[in-house]
């Protein structure tokens, strides 16, 4: 049965997550059936939902129809699950489908349809059925208005908050898709946050699943709200990185920690989709950003080697190799920026080895750098505001690089630079691109450069001193 999303289309595998299913708040009642239509209205034009073609006596049927389901539910076994009737459930996708359209968004809250699906998923024993009714709030979700009335239904928060502990996959998918439309929402992210920040176990499930789902698309959208919570709330992404399990926590035995999840997920993405790769590599950059985030990441026990080891195999054999053309920076420059910002920090902290693969890297990027900004300004078949663009978006991946570089060149030693001058990283092409962006800010480290070159590659060490003006009277560290 296919289903269109508002915001975006998923399809999601049926594999379970294997964690425990939360429990759904009891209701004291069943869903409230929808309020009488009134019978005086006739014909087509009178039966359409907004100006769209859509009939209100269809909808109504569905939802009535709905309730019954629901209702012939309560009176079944307890414990077992129960499945849509096919006629139910493709009408059911078709008003997750219609729920696309503004239209028949707004009358399906001024329907008081949200109280309805809330009551359906909190009784609701089919997987099914619950992914249904949260993938129709969250089409209606991607219009302002609704959303804000959306969030402002308490029951209906804590429910969903809920749901990220189930173990259905498509219902994760769609509950996730729904949090994230609504923290994009200015209006009310900060209401979610603060229901987030209340909610300890939220941690937990997605821990959880980051953990254990090989669901690539569940993945992918899990790293998305994460990033986004994480970038929202540098208050929740402490708390997150430094609490441990709630003892409410079903999962709190097996559980691990956020940095360990985050690497858990993103070693399952790289091979699967690593274009998805982009907010997990940025989660665990935010992550050094605070003093509690490199804690969980460096001290005793912490994964902050592995982490090392896996970034340092994503840029050195995924990403911008030798036979690429400079534009790849362009491809790839989402995920290079926070991967080598984190090496940065790792670095820093960890006084990691830095291999021959990884600085000739480093010196590559920059070279690419260099040679794709000449060959724009060759052709100059762009316009100035769209270099302009470009000249933004590859800023922050260009400092970061000659950040790091320079702090490596400090503790070069000549056996290093000697291995990258025989492997062919350091070119006197290479080296002239590095160096004339690492000067002047990072002038010190070129002198350090320099001051080896004369012994290693003395031609080059010349051609260096000679085209940027520089002496080699610095010495630095080892490495």
């Amino acid at each position: 049965m296919e289903h269109k999303d508002g915001c975006s289309q998923e399809e999601v595998d049926g594999d379970s997550c294997g964690s425990s299913t939360a429990g759904s708040p009891v209701m004291d009642r069943n869903p409230s059936p929808p309020p009488e239509e009134d019978e005086t209205e006739a014909g087509e034009e009178a039966d359409a939902i907004g100006e769209t073609v859509y009939s209100k006596h269809w909808l109504f049927s569905t939802l009535t129809r709905l309730i019954q389901m629901v209702t012939d539910q309560e009176s079944g076994p307890s414990d077992s699950s129960v499945e849509l009737t096919d006629d139910l459930e493709e009408d059911l996708c078709r008003v997750w489908d219609m729920a696309m359209d503004k239209d028949v968004a707004v009358f399906l809250q001024e329907f008081k349809a949200p109280d309805i699906l809330l009551g359906v998923i909190a009784k609701s024993r089919s997987p099914r059925l619950t992914e249904i009714c949260v993938g129709i709030l969250g089409n209606m979700a991607c219009f302002h208005d609704t959303c804000v009335s959306l969030s402002q239904n308490s029951d209906l928060c804590s429910v969903l908050l809920l749901l990220l502990g189930d173990n259905d996959p498509p219902t994760l998918l769609e509950t996730c898709r729904l949090l994230l439309t609504c923290l994009s929402q200015p209006d009310v992210a900060p209401l979610w946050l603060e229901r987030i920040r209340q909610q300890p176990a939220v941690c937990g499930s997605l821990c959880f699943i980051m953990s254990s789902s090989t669901n690539v698309d569940l993945l992918v959208k899990v790293g998305e709200l994460v990033d986004k919570l994480f970038d929202e709330d540098e208050e929740l992404m402490k708390s997150w990185v430094s609490t441990p399990a709630s003892d409410s926590d079903p999962n709190k035995d097996t559980q691990q920690d956020m940095a360990s999840s985050l690497l858990e997920a993103a070693t399952q993405l790289r091979s699967e989709s690593p274009e998805a790769l982009e907010v997990y590599l940025h989660s665990l950059q935010l992550l050094t950003t605070v003093e509690e985030g490199m804690q969980a990441l460096v001290s005793d026990g912490a994964c902050g080697r592995e982490v090392w080891t896996f970034v340092c195999k994503i840029v050195c054999e995924d990403l911008c190799q030798e036979e690429d053309p400079p534009l790849i920076l362009q491809e790839q420059k989402a995920l290079l920026a926070p991967a080598l910002a984190l090496l940065s920090a790792l670095h820093s902290s960890l006084q990691t080895t830095i291999s021959t693969e990884l600085l000739g890297s480093l010196i590559r990027i920059l070279q690419f750098n260099a040679e794709w900004r000449q060959s724009r300004t060759d052709g100059n078949s762009e316009s100035e505001e769209s270099q302009k663009e470009d000249d933004e978006q590859l800023k922050a991946l260009v400092e970061t690089t000659a950040e790091f570089l320079s702090a490596v060149l400090m503790q070069l030693n000549k056996d290093l630079l000697s291995a990258i001058v025989k492997e062919g990283c350091l070119t006197e092409k290479s080296c002239v691109s590095a160096v004339a962006t690492l000067v002047p800010q990072h002038i010190t480290a070129v002198q350090h450069l320099v001051s080896l070159l004369s012994e290693v590659e003395p031609k080059l060490a010349d051609i260096i001193k000679k085209d940027f003006s520089i002496s080699s009277n610095v010495s630095g560290g080892n490495i």
